[in-house]
């Protein structure tokens, strides 16, 4: 089965994460591991959005992999932008 256009929200750090726009962005220049997972994140999250909005088509099991590995990358960053 072919996916139709779906949830369409945002999904980028900051608005996932607003209250800590400033400690992404100084992680993203400080640490070399968390720009790394940023990259990748917002890869994957790009992926998705094009798959959501009709602008690529795949099946079911791809896009709800992309949204495991979103969803577990941003675990990541989020265990990463709460160490003191």
């Amino acid at each position: 089965m072919l996916i139709q256009n779906m949830t369409m929200e945002k999904h980028d750090l900051i608005h996932e994460f607003p209250e800590l726009k400033e400690k992404i962005h100084q992680l993203k220049v400080a640490n070399h591991h968390f720009r790394k997972l940023f990259d990748e994140y917002h890869e994957v999250d790009h992926g998705v959005h094009r798959i959501e909005t009709g602008a690529e088509n795949t099946s079911d099991e791809v896009l709800n992999g992309l949204r495991k590995n979103r969803l577990h990358l941003k675990d990541k960053l989020f265990q990463i932008l709460h160490q003191p």
